[in-house]
């Protein structure tokens, strides 16, 4: 059965992109005779997944598709000229090329005349010898064939100077000129996939054909900017999206999920898990051994991956729609899509948690008022004296608090003094250990500032979990009294700064261990 020679365009109307790859749809409208017949339908792109292939006739007159598959064709690019409507830029890029390999081959004739005048004078030079030694005397032609022999070496001898001084010019141009073209154009594919479909119609007529298949060489990962203006926030979410499939995606419906198709999907085998009970020894019963540790508060989620971190669902797949169609060029570079984007009121702080850093930072919270969950991704901040930093937003479900951190503030400082103790009782044995923190804050205003801020400082204490060692905070020592204290240790305290105001807070706990705790 023949193939039509002329392929019917068939481009990119929808598209699904996944974390790693992306699901393409396409559709064109097809002019059927009646009978058994075969359609090239393309070009598509050659990274296409041929087992993903599906075609299906959704409208028109009936009709069957009988069978669908991938052909790719092998085009090696070659040294041809120009075509009259290519750019500038290539045509300049030919000429270059061409007048390089002239000035080549010219340097190359200047060298061998160059050779052949140095080897004609290493003769004459011999002549002379000889014959000064057999006694013949030709001083005047002798001089004359030496002089001829020396200008015609100076005369190529410029002459090669000036044509390595052009090679060196043009290769320079050349360089810029093919650095230009890659910014500015791309080369043509050298393989080209086309379908090839073959459908059996009862009539003539036009039918409408929906193809889709699955393609690597794509991915998205979602993005964010915040604005702060006063106690107005403003979150802008946006999807980073890459793709080299090798064609471009014009005013396509773009659809973006979490889905991971790539992972299996059956729950691990149960493994047997056998716990036994020993005795303890005499010298265990004795002692309680405890140790000093760091435990990070967080929430449970994937588990950081080198290189570009996958898109945190919270477990559930997503999917984001672009409100408009978009195009996206396949340069592999990223685009930004805009997705959402919601104002809201902002409460806004001052917060400092001195044991972690010394810097006093302005944090903002906020509602999730998007309509859909935020994934987990970088963020720009952008307040008042403009752009603030960058971020990360952690996966937020629909209307859950955000918290956002808007960079530090330079008019503060604050320094940490801390001071230990260690005491050991009489008749229990018992070790005191006394820790006191001292925190002075201080602050310097711009002239024209009056304005009084509160500064939010979070200082911790430890959590015992055994009985054998006990934790008190001294509330009368500590100056000014904590605000709060928390289930984790964290004690927190407002301080009121006056412009130019310094004030200085002191946090005092006990730890107190039976006698036979070891390990402090």
């Amino acid at each position: 059965m023949p193939t039509a020679p002329k392929p019917i365009a068939l481009p990119v109307t929808a598209v699904t992109c996944l974390e790693d790859r992306a699901h393409v749809e396409r559709t064109a409208v097809l002019d059927l005779t009646a009978g058994v017949q075969r359609l090239r339908l393309g070009p598509v792109g050659a990274a296409a997944v041929d087992r993903t292939l599906h075609a299906e006739l959704v409208s028109g007159h009936p009709a069957t598709v009988l069978d669908a598959r991938i052909v790719r064709t092998w085009t090696p690019r070659g040294p041809q000229p120009p075509a009259e409507d290519d750019s500038a830029l290539r045509h300049r890029l030919h000429a270059l090329e061409t007048e390089l390999r002239e000035e080549e081959r010219r340097r190359d004739r200047l060298r061998a005349r160059l050779g052949l005048l140095g080897r004609l004078a290493a003769d004459l030079l011999r002549e002379i010898g000889e014959g000064a030694g057999s006694g013949e005397s030709e001083p005047s032609r002798w001089t004359r064939e030496l002089d001829r022999a020396d200008e015609q070496r100076d005369m190529y001898a410029e002459q090669l100077r000036a044509a390595e001084a052009r090679l060196a010019a043009l290769a320079t141009e050349l360089t810029g000129t093919r650095q230009a073209m890659a910014l500015a154009e791309r080369e043509p594919a050298e393989l080209v996939g086309h379908v090839e479909l073959t459908v059996a119609a009862e009539a003539a007529g036009p039918v409408t054909l929906r193809l889709s298949h699955l393609t690597p060489c794509a991915l998205w990962r979602p993005a964010y900017r915040a604005v702060l203006d006063g106690d107005v926030l403003t979150l802008e979410t946006d999807a980073m999206v890459w793709q080299h499939t090798g064609e471009d995606w014009s005013d396509v419906r773009l659809t973006l999920s979490t889905a991971r198709s790539s992972l299996a999907t059956e729950p691990p085998r149960p493994a047997e898990d056998r716990l036994t009970l020993t005795d303890r020894s005499p010298a265990e019963r004795r002692t309680v051994d405890v140790e000093l540790r760091e435990e990070e508060i967080t929430s449970l989620g994937p588990a950081p991956v080198l290189g570009l971190p996958g898109v945190d669902d919270g477990g559930e797949t997503r999917v984001l729609r672009a409100p408009a169609p978009v195009s996206v060029p396949g340069d592999g570079r990223a685009h930004r899509v805009p997705l959402s984007s919601f104002s809201t009121a902002a409460s806004t702080e001052y917060s400092c948690a001195p044991e972690l850093s010394p810097l006093v930072t302005r944090v903002a919270r906020f509602d999730n008022r998007s309509g859909h969950a935020l994934l987990a991704g970088p963020v720009d901040l952008v307040r008042g004296s403009g752009f603030a930093g960058r971020g990360t937003l952690e996966f937020t479900a629909p209307g859950a608090p955000v918290e956002l951190a808007f960079g530090s503030c330079d008019d503060f400082r604050v320094v940490r003094r801390t001071e230990e103790s260690r005491d050991t009782t009489g008749l229990t044995q018992r070790t005191v250990i006394t820790r006191t923190v001292r925190l002075h804050l201080s602050r310097f205003s711009a002239p024209g500032d009056r304005a009084e801020r509160t500064v939010v400082v979070r200082e911790r204490v430890p959590v015992s979990e055994v009985s054998a060692v006990e934790i008190r905070l001294r509330e009368a020592a500590c100056s000014p009294a904590p605000d709060a204290v928390d289930t984790e240790g964290i004690v927190h305290w407002a301080v009121p700064l006056p412009p130019g105001g310094r004030r200085t807070v002191t946090l005092v706990h006990e730890l107190t261990a039976s006698a036979k705790v070891t390990g402090l």
